[in-house]
């Protein structure tokens, strides 16, 4: 992957470049940003930078890492048991998934690869297995004399058995090995990792950089990715999986709209109640990482509703396909409760995120959001 096949970031890819061609190449460096902000093929790309800018034969390198498989490019990611890894599961007996997956949706979620492997209704991590792995590969010498280049992706998904690892290797690599850690979340990647990282952060894609891709790439009318690249808040991801009407939304509609008209009505009303302990039942089957999106579904569905509610209406893009009227909703979602509302979902979202009893969670989480909703405007927030 080169970097002209990166959208957008240019200061990025100028800062990545300069200081390769200088000399200052950090031993360790973290790439922090949202889904869909392109931290992961950024990675790729600088790591084919390292690797072939300094080789004796670049077009051979270019080759090898355009197919993913130059012997000094190391990938680790999460990865769960599965029908075809029974235990100890590690990135290795997944790379030609890996290599597959990256070949088709570079810019996708931790969700999206882990419905590529057909385990969605799991959480996926990088466990002491894995660390264990990445040390041995790193201990061995560069197979064609220059850098070695690890990727660690979703590393705030690695467990403290494995940070802990890995730590001294960050700290002290061999020579010319240059660790790339890609995050969403930097805040859950151990502060002694973290100190050792140079980090580099991502700002989200600009609309119009989303637009030409959609056009370029996914052979979008300029009408359309105007309208989608608005939508997609800074996430190619998103931008194309709403281009290709991505039927997880239209789900997580018709949960939300009958979570919150069960909601109104459950205030006082025990028989009601039932019918959200049955709602958090159904959600609580649909496996984790489903649970943490519509949850993120939910805060941005709260949003919209507030930014309707006080008139800025060029920053409403949110499109119901239910019949769900977003404007008759919008006046219950004020000042007075959103940041009760919000703060709830965020805790929800951090208990699933740590194997929390999701039913327990989600309907405390629908319990509080009878409350919440009842609110008046002038009530300060508790």
């Amino acid at each position: 992957m080169l970097f002209n096949q990166i959208i957008g970031q240019e200061h990025i890819k100028n800062h990545l470049r300069t200081s390769a061609e200088n000399g200052r190449i950090p031993h360790a460096q973290l790439f922090i940003g949202n889904e869909g902000s392109g931290t992961l093929p950024m990675a790729i790309a600088y790591a084919q930078y390292l690797l072939c800018n300094f080789s004796e034969d670049t077009a051979a390198c270019a080759v090898k890492c355009e197919k993913l498989q130059h012997p000094d490019l190391h990938f680790a990611f999460p990865v769960t048991t599965s029908d075809l890894v029974k235990k100890h599961p590690v990135s290795n007996l997944y790379l030609e998934a890996w290599r597959q997956f990256l070949n088709e949706q570079p810019y996708a979620s931790l969700f999206n690869w882990l419905q590529h492997i057909g385990v969605a209704n799991k959480q996926g991590n990088i466990g002491v297995d894995e660390a264990l792995d990445v040390v041995k590969k790193l201990q061995l010498k560069s197979y064609e004399g220059g850098y070695k280049v690890m990727i660690i992706w979703m590393a705030e998904k690695m467990n403290i058995a494995a940070a802990n690892k890995l730590l001294k290797l960050i700290e002290e690599p061999p020579e010319k090995t240059v660790f790339l850690l890609v995050t969403e979340n930097e805040d859950q990647i151990i502060n002694t990792i973290r100190s050792r990282c140079q980090a580099l952060h991502f700002p989200v894609l600009a609309a119009q950089d989303i637009a030409r891709a959609l056009i370029e790439r996914e052979q979008c009318s300029e009408s359309e990715a105007a309208k989608i690249a608005h939508q997609a808040e800074g996430n190619y991801n998103k931008a194309v999986q709403l281009l290709q009407n991505d039927g997880a939304d239209l789900i997580f509609e018709e949960w939300f709209v009958t979570w919150i008209r069960t909601a109104f009505k459950a205030k006082g009303n025990a028989a009601v109640v039932q019918q959200l302990v049955s709602w958090s039942e159904t959600i609580a089957k649909s496996g984790r990482e489903n649970q943490k999106r519509f949850l993120g579904y939910c805060l941005q569905f709260f949003r919209q509703a507030l930014l309707l509610n006080y008139k800025s209406n060029e920053l409403v893009f949110m499109e119901t396909q239910t019949g769900f009227d977003l404007s008759k909703f919008a006046p219950y979602v004020h000042a007075g409760n959103i940041l009760d509302i919000e703060k709830e979902l965020n805790d929800a979202i951090y208990h699933i995120e740590r194997n929390g009893n999701a039913k327990i969670i989600l309907l405390d989480l629908s319990l509080k959001l009878t409350r919440f909703l009842h609110k008046k405007e002038d009530t300060l927030s508790a």
